[in-house]
């Protein structure tokens, strides 16, 4: 059993490994037992996904043209328009290389950028104004695109500079009411920097693989980090706009996919995938994770999004695949970064 094993109630592998689930299968394999692209499971699990709901059940709903309900920005309906089924197919694992879903990622590249180079949010069919720009947004767009292969893209490029430059403030030429200034502020938030913001762009930032990070995404990264462990992340107390007092609810409550909400799991993924796993002040975040696990060490998902997708995902009160996933993937960075630490 491996280190990120062995603070479980139980193994969970076997069961994310099961046939019965290839989105999670082949999520698995490649995130948790390091199987390359081209291994023969991996590949039969990531075929058999695409055929599969819920990733299947995304792709029919899609126009021949690429959007998804209307043509336009995509932003709405939430949680079915083409912004967020790219998100959402990105999260599930779907294959980039696909001609559905790369006429997706062609849509919303051509239909969501404003002309500062941030993605907005717009459900009509102009393109949105750079007013509309928001780190959430851009962050989890940011993500999804590079994940699904349009890293070099001019465009992808171009959000990028954005996002670094709205979190340090170099190089940015003008702020707006919903982004207000540097260090992650947020108009949503009153102005002041939004804990939710700050996961989705640090997220988005870090899918650059390391070597191709640029002097800018690189400071945005670390500045991005230090301000998601400015506090304990498993209290969630992050600058709260409009008199709020206590943390939203919806921090505590770990679910599958993720939209512009941030729970405690993906500040700790963003965490991770910025190369920080090993910092101390993550502990008590996964101490609070560890608590969360059933007897079997799985983890259920209470924020499935049902209704509100192509397609439900999850039982709401049953063990999630995906959110034991997720939980399992955050305890084997950080397990391998602390052992890095240690070295």
């Amino acid at each position: 059993m491996t280190d990120w094993r062995a603070s479980l109630g139980g193994d969970p592998l076997p069961w994310l490994l099961d046939e019965s689930a290839p989105a999670v299968r082949h999520r698995a394999l490649r995130e948790l037992l390091d199987r390359p692209a081209d291994d023969p499971d991996v590949v039969e699990a990531g075929a058999a996904a695409m055929s599969a709901d819920p990733i299947a059940a995304i792709l029919t709903a899609q126009d021949p043209e690429g959007w998804w309900i209307k043509p336009g920005g995509g932003y709405s309906p939430k949680y079915t328009g083409t912004v967020w089924s790219v998100i959402f197919l990105d999260q599930l694992g779907a294959d980039g290389g696909d001609e559905r879903v790369t006429k997706g990622c062609g849509y919303v590249l051509d239909h969501a950028q404003t002309p500062s180079g941030g993605f907005g949010y717009s459900g009509g069919a102009k393109v949105p104004p750079p007013s509309s720009v928001i780190h959430c947004l851009n962050g989890n767009l940011l993500r999804s695109l590079i994940g699904l292969g349009w890293l070099q893209d001019e465009r992808v490029q171009r959000a990028l500079a954005w996002q670094a430059g709205a979190i340090t403030g170099e190089g940015h030429g003008r702020w707006y009411a919903a982004i207000p200034g540097p260090g992650l502020c947020c108009g949503v938030n009153e102005g002041l920097p939004c804990g939710w913001g700050a996961a989705k762009a640090v997220l988005g930032l870090a899918r650059v693989p390391v070597g191709e990070r640029s002097a800018a995404t690189g400071r945005a990264i670390r500045q991005g980090v230090e301000f998601l462990l400015s506090v304990d992340p498993a209290t969630a107390m992050y600058p709260m706009g409009w008199g709020n007092r206590r943390p939203n609810g919806s921090w505590f409550r770990l679910g599958f996919p993720s939209g512009y909400v941030a729970d405690v799991l993906q500040v700790m993924e963003a965490v991770c995938e910025a190369g920080a796993g090993g910092d101390p002040r993550l502990e008590p975040a996964v101490e609070w994770l560890l608590a969360q696990q059933d007897a079997e060490g799985r983890w259920v998902n209470r924020y499935p999004y049902n209704g509100k997708l192509h397609i439900d995902i999850d039982r709401p009160g049953q063990p999630s695949r995906w959110v034991t996933l997720r939980a399992c993937r955050v305890l084997k960075m950080v397990a391998e970064t602390g052992a890095e630490r240690r070295a």
